[in-house]
């Protein structure tokens, strides 16, 4: 089943379509991956998804429903969540706050509840820490939750991101380019955590650039190209498209 139907999305900036007549489905428990050469629009693509563009024309169906031109407020109450390419955590504020600055957008809180501090309240802030602590243990980083999250090394950086987007267990993650910047180890470990929050119930779609981790993790690719859908399949019927491989100027097919 289908989780995420995109459907003859468009998106222009001026006489640029960034994104031009795009369809393809990602079904639920997958991870799909997205890829193609700089400027392709795959982050365009992304921010249409998660209502930070407003696209001009097309289809966007998550569970059943049209989330096309939404806000980002709306799309992720409904459990849509994403991470950016460069990492955008409050660097000041701890770890178990970053966090739980997760949880915003499912709380049943009002600023009523807020001011008075009346049972329910407490009750739902107490759950709210319980799910940070979990949610630290499950991505092996509770270790860090007192320390100020600007002085973590980059990839411990990269979980707490991720971790903060999974805290209101979104049914689909979006991650754009989670392995950017990190060494060897840094993406096994990701790898594994990747695989890992399927096992939580949530679906991924990502953006990655690291062909050989893009090969091994992902069920199916999907490829861009000057913002059109090159090519959809398996990544090994990706990796012996020619037109793909063209598509990577100066890449090598051994690369692919």
């Amino acid at each position: 089943m289908s989780l995420l139907s995109v459907r003859s999305l468009t998106k222009s900036f001026y006489a640029l379509k960034a994104v031009n007549e795009v369809s393809f489905d990602i079904k639920e428990g997958e991870i799909l991956g997205v890829i193609g050469p700089n400027g392709s629009g795959k982050t365009t693509l992304f921010n249409c998804i998660s209502g930070i563009t407003k696209p001009d024309s097309g289809e966007i169906i998550f569970n059943g429903k049209n989330i096309c031109g939404k806000s980002i407020h709306a799309i992720s109450k409904i459990g849509i969540r994403r991470t950016f390419q460069t990492i955008r955590l409050f660097k000041d504020m701890s770890v178990a706050e970053n966090i739980y600055s997760g949880y915003y957008s499912t709380s049943k809180q009002n600023i009523f509840h807020a001011l008075t501090h009346l049972g329910g309240y407490k009750r739902d802030e107490a759950e709210a820490w319980q799910a940070v602590k979990d949610i630290a243990k499950f991505f092996k980083i509770d270790k860090y939750l007192t320390a100020r999250a600007g002085e973590l090394a980059y990839g411990i950086q990269r979980k707490v991101e991720i971790a903060r987007a999974m805290l209101a267990k979104p049914k689909l993650l979006i991650l754009d380019e989670p392995a950017a910047g990190m060494n060897d180890q840094e993406k096994i470990e990701l790898s594994a955590m990747i695989q890992d929050i399927l096992s939580k119930g949530t679906t991924v779609l990502m953006i990655e650039h690291d062909m050989d981790m893009v090969m091994e993790l992902c069920h199916r690719l999907i490829v861009l190209n000057q913002g059109v859908l090159l090519a959809e399949g398996l990544p090994a019927e990706i990796q012996e498209n020619r037109e793909v491989v063209e598509a990577y100027m100066g890449v090598d097919e051994d690369e692919l």
